[in-house]
């Protein structure tokens, strides 16, 4: 009797499992999706420029040429690639930015070359047996033989160069006029030319090396102790080279290319730039909080503040922390009030052009016995900064 009670409730159970009407709705469901998780980063690739819609420069470029058209258009891929993330969501984007350019009003070789004269050593108020300038002579003397030039005027100028070695050299440098002044270039010598096989008579470059120049140049920059010693990431050197085009002239130029140092070479690609993201009301926006540390100036602006009493600024200009110890000192003790309210002059002093609900996170030193970091968020609202955390 037991065998048969336990084969009747063996069948229920298997008919059960059978006609198990929740089973329809699982195939239905399919596999259930992971958790959400939005990226704490993300550097944009091909595949994501990709994303822009046509028309968009940086679809085909790869690159952003400003940081208002990646500020506009990084949404539009953020938007495709992670519709579905959260309000208050914050992604880092890398992206690359326009190479830098540049382009001189005149790069004809025979309009910008200039060799100095016998007269010309005497523009600089010597006399007329000075034969040579130092570097500091030629770029007055410039001023004084292009008292007229504009922006972007380039000058290739051959003259005799007096070294602090006391020996006088006979030497071909590039000139760019650029902010109101005249700027020394980084200027290919005849050795450098020859280096290449490229030196002789004309010392150039033609169009089959163009897609070597950026290797050459940067071989040149590397091997130069002038540059190599001090170069550091972000290091710009703009680079002047001849270029004969051939044919008809005018056909002989002189052209400048931008090389940025990466830490490991110089190259014609800009250095990656970073945007925060935010999304808020279901829209990606750029995320404009400013990150700042009180500096060494912020410090010793306090003393001429009206905030507190004239021994506690003394003591912050001094030693560049506030005193918060306890008990507090009735003469270098500084509240919590006084303090977000010495923050809020440099602030309203440093950030002048501040946009309504934009957010500032503070870090300042204060001492209680030890010198320690203390960090605040404020955000600009209603035409002042308000402490919000």
């Amino acid at each position: 009797m037991k065998k048969i009670y336990l084969f009747v409730a063996l069948i229920a159970v298997v008919a059960f499992s059978a006609c198990n009407p929740l089973d329809k709705t699982y195939k239905q469901l399919g596999d259930i999706p992971a958790p959400t998780v939005a990226p704490q980063a993300l550097t944009l690739s091909a595949s994501d420029y990709a994303l822009l819609p046509k028309g968009h420069a940086a679809k085909t470029a790869l690159y952003f040429k400003t940081t208002d058209t990646a500020k506009a258009d990084i949404p539009v891929i953020l938007n495709s690639k992670f519709p579905a993330y959260p309000n208050k969501t914050s992604v880092t984007v890398t992206y690359a930015s326009a190479p830098l350019t540049i382009k001189p009003i005149d790069t004809v070789f025979a309009n910008i070359a200039y060799t100095l004269q016998p007269a010309d050593y005497t523009l600089n108020g010597g006399t007329t047996t000075s034969t040579n300038f130092s570097a500091t002579q030629i770029i007055t003397w410039l001023g004084i033989k292009y008292p007229a030039a504009t922006e972007g005027k380039l000058a290739v100028i051959t003259f005799n160069f007096f070294d602090q070695g006391a020996t006088t050299t006979a030497v071909q440098q590039s000139f760019l006029f650029t902010g109101g002044v005249w700027t020394k270039l980084y200027h290919i010598t005849p050795a450098q030319y020859a280096s290449i096989g490229k030196g002789g008579n004309n010392n150039d470059f033609v169009a089959a090396d163009a897609a070597i120049l950026p290797t050459y140049f940067n071989a040149f920059l590397k091997a130069d102790p002038a540059v190599y010693i001090t170069a550091k990431t972000g290091d710009i050197k703009y680079v002047s080279y001849k270029y004969y085009a051939g044919g008809t002239a005018p056909n002989t130029f002189q052209r400048v290319a931008v090389l940025i140092y990466n830490g490991t070479n110089w190259t014609t690609s800009s250095l990656p730039a970073t945007i925060v993201f935010a999304k808020a009301n279901g829209v990606w926006v750029p995320d404009n909080t400013v990150t700042y540390k009180l500096t060494a100036t912020d410090y010793a602006s306090i003393k001429t503040m009206t905030v507190g009493i004239q021994t506690a600024r003394d003591n912050v200009a001094q030693f560049g922390d506030f005193n918060i110890s306890v008990p507090l000192s009735a003469t270098t003790g500084w509240t919590e009030a006084d303090i977000n309210s010495v923050l809020i002059n440099i602030l309203t002093k440093d950030f002048p052009t501040a946009v309504a609900d934009q957010k500032f996170i503070i870090t300042y030193l204060a001492y209680n016995g030890a010198t320690i970091n203390v960090t605040k968020t404020f955000q600009f609202k209603g035409g002042t900064f308000v402490l919000v955390q």
